[in-house]
């Protein structure tokens, strides 16, 4: 499968930022899209609030203009963000009143909320969703659809 370097550069950022414990749902450094965008936190300035997909008046401007961040338009990004806090669990936007129930130091939480992340990174690049392994399931006269390679 043919994918963008864009969409290979945030899944090595988001598989390096999980398995070395440093996703962090409430960090805009440290999120889904803190780390896409080498632990920054100049997005924040895009949008209203943490999971919103509502521009801010900045966010607008440089959506007009074409500005990309890590090859990402301000849109794209907040709907990544949206799709990790949601899959962590988490009502939109983030706010005090639903941060209490989260465990954000579970391996499964993050896994969630990363699986979410990548289902929009490869929905944005119009390619099939590279965790989804429910095809190597498939079978077809009891056999298996498609072989499991290495």
């Amino acid at each position: 499968m043919k994918t963008s370097a864009r969409l290979e550069q945030a899944i090595s950022k988001l598989y390096t930022a999980f398995h070395n414990n440093t996703l962090n749902p409430e960090c805009c450094k440290s999120c889904a899209v803190g780390n896409i965008l080498d632990n920054t936190d100049t997005w924040k300035h895009l949008t209203e609030g943490h999971g919103s997909l509502n521009l801010t008046y900045v966010g607008k401007v440089n959506e007009a203009f074409g500005r990309k961040l890590n090859g990402y338009s301000p849109l794209e990004l907040l709907k990544i963000e949206a799709a990790f806090l949601s899959g962590c669990g988490y009502k939109l936007p983030l706010s005090r009143k639903n941060r209490d129930s989260i465990n954000r130091s579970s391996k499964e939480v993050m896994f969630n909320g990363m699986c979410a992340a990548v289902a929009i990174l490869c929905e944005l690049d119009d390619v099939a969703n590279v965790m989804d392994f429910s095809k190597l399931f498939d079978f077809k006269e009891d056999k298996p659809v498609y072989e499991l390679s290495f």
